[in-house]
């Protein structure tokens, strides 16, 4: 056999592959046989270590064709050397005629590729247990890239389609300081600007508009939405359109945060039945600013393992690195993608999706809504293993855990989870459990909304009750109804019903408050309770809960 070429045959396989592994990024490897990338010039090959110097000389465009045509040749060699060894043995194992077998012969050289590699001991595929790039996860079966995609971006239906959800969603301007209503009057030129330069490669996205919320929690301090132009919402969600049928069938299970068919109460189902299984050890995480350090290069990398048209990377590149303008100026964004971009939801979902997919193979019961995830575990250490390899996962993909918001606890102690509080009681009961009609039991697992959540609620019900707020009692309960609505189907199915009874309770007297302008006062005898919710429709937090639905007022 020629020692050369096997020798050289790490070094032939090449594959171009712009992408991080473990150790760094930009390393790449040989999906044939799992070998670091290598470039070779013409005749190297037969300049390698222990060769003999016989192999003929490899052109640069067999180089540049990643050596297939290498590989070919190392097969037929070795299939020339084993007739040779059988002609000599006659040990009936070999494919020529010397083996007694007529016809196998014509029937060897109509042998597949794919059958002579299982036949070869050169072009077998090293089984591992893991993938050694996390980007590998992406694209795990080799699927083919998308290529042209552009094209299907700006399609007139596409955009009319994109505009019906931007209007929808509703929302406020953009820098340019144009409203939804102004675009509208517009409509048919607006998108027509917009197929022109997706086409002919020439949009620029605007800056977003800085719009700060103060943290509740932490006065001084503000999480920073980036509002992008309506213009701009338009084309990202014509681009999210022809992204998500991509890269939706690739998300893993345990990943719930804006998803289609995937709500929060999904999430919480699972972690509600793997406690209930046993899993009593919580990893209770947070990231760190995690729409504000998104590392572009590295989400771009991830995006074009599926996605290979460039103009397509170049539109979310430009979306990305459009800056933002607030108190007057402009500021260059270097990492992180705007929270409030239509398509940054998808782009998040795209960067953790390796988490999601290395900690899973890994056996930890993860679930992740978005930035936010627990792992349920059944010991203490398993719990402390699981969060030191999710640091280090998450550091390969350049974000952080934060260290005050992330801890290990027992359910016991509870933990918060998209607004809920779930522990696991622990005063006991006065009365049997015979003589108990609801379903509380000693010991048992319950949620609840978290103080923060329940503070949130009853300081919006306060800003829409001021007494000075000119509106009638009908016109009031109008607006007031979309949050108590909202916010009970959210809670409705949580251990609520005491806190729903007090809640409603507290809403009447805001509203007799309103419209007597004074806390004490006469609204119990001139607007009772039954008024206010059979005759103006006020939302009932207590008629929400599916148990009590149908009792009467």
């Amino acid at each position: 056999m020629n020692r050369s070429a096997k020798g050289g045959i790490g070094r032939a396989c090449t594959i171009e592959a712009k992408a991080f592994s473990f150790a760094h990024l930009h390393q790449g490897v040989c999906g044939r046989h799992g070998t670091e990338v290598q470039r070779v010039t013409s005749g190297e090959l037969a300049k390698s270590p222990g060769g003999t110097g016989v192999s003929r000389p490899i052109s640069e465009s067999e180089v540049a064709s990643e050596a297939w045509s290498v590989v070919g040749r190392l097969n037929t060699t070795y299939e020339a050397w084993r007739k040779s060894r059988d002609r000599a043995t006659g040990d009936g194992i070999g494919s020529g005629k010397a083996a007694g077998e007529d016809g196998q012969e014509e029937k060897g050289n109509q042998m597949s590729k794919e059958e002579r590699g299982r036949n070869s001991s050169l072009s077998e595929k090293p089984v591992r247990s893991r993938l050694r790039r996390l980007v590998d996860w992406i694209n795990l079966t080799g699927a083919k890239k998308v290529h042209s995609l552009i094209d299907k971006m700006y399609k007139r239906k596409n955009l009319e389609m994109a505009w019906e959800k931007v209007k929808a969603n509703r929302g406020s301007g953009g820098v340019d300081g144009q409203t939804l209503e102004a675009f509208e009057a517009q409509l048919e030129q607006q998108l027509d600007r917009l197929q022109r330069e997706l086409k002919e490669d020439t949009y620029q996205p605007l800056p977003v508009r800085q719009h700060p919320i103060p943290k509740r929690d932490k006065p001084g301090e503000y999480r920073m939405l980036g509002i992008p132009a309506i213009y701009d919402r338009v084309c990202q969600q014509a681009l999210l359109n022809r992204l998500e049928p991509i890269f939706e069938p690739i998300f893993d299970d345990a990943s719930f945060g804006y998803r289609r068919g995937r709500s929060p109460k999904d999430a919480l189902r699972k972690v509600w039945k793997e406690i209930q299984s046993g899993s009593e050890w919580i990893v209770d995480a947070d990231l760190r600013d995690f729409f504000g350090s998104v590392d572009h290069e590295k989400l771009l990398t991830l995006v074009a393992q599926r996605v290979a048209d460039g103009r397509v990377l170049r539109r979310i590149k430009g979306m990305l690195k459009a800056g933002s303008y607030g108190r007057g100026r402009l500021f260059p964004t270097e990492r992180g993608t705007p929270q409030g971009g239509v398509v940054s939801p998808t782009l998040s979902n795209i960067l953790l999706t390796p988490f999601d997919r290395e900690m899973r193979l890994r056996g930890y019961q993860l679930t992740r809504f978005a930035d936010d995830w627990v792992v349920t575990c059944k010991s203490a250490a398993e719990a402390r293993a699981a969060m030191e390899a999710a640091g280090r996962i998450l550091k390969q993909l350049g974000v952080e855990l934060h260290p005050q918001k992330t801890r290990i606890v027992h359910v016991q102690n509870g933990f918060e989870f998209l607004g809920y509080k779930i522990k696991r009681g622990k005063r006991k009961l006065t009365l049997p459990e015979s003589k108990i009609r609801s379903q509380a039991r000693q010991d048992a697992l319950y949620a609840y909304p978290k103080e923060k959540s329940i503070r949130r609620f009853m300081d919006r019900v306060r800003q829409r009750t001021k007494r000075k707020i000119p509106l009638k009692t009908k016109e009031l309960i109008a607006e007031l109804n979309p949050l108590l609505r909202g916010w009970g189907e959210y809670y409705k199915r949580a251990h609520v019903r005491l806190l729903f009874h007090r809640l409603d309770g507290w809403i009447v007297r805001r509203i007799w408050s309103h419209r007597y302008k004074r806390w004490r006062n006469i609204g119990w005898q001139r607007l009772p309770a039954k008024t206010l919710y059979r005759e103006h429709g006020l939302v009932n937090l207590l008629r929400l809960i599916p148990s009590l639905a149908f009792r009467n007022d």
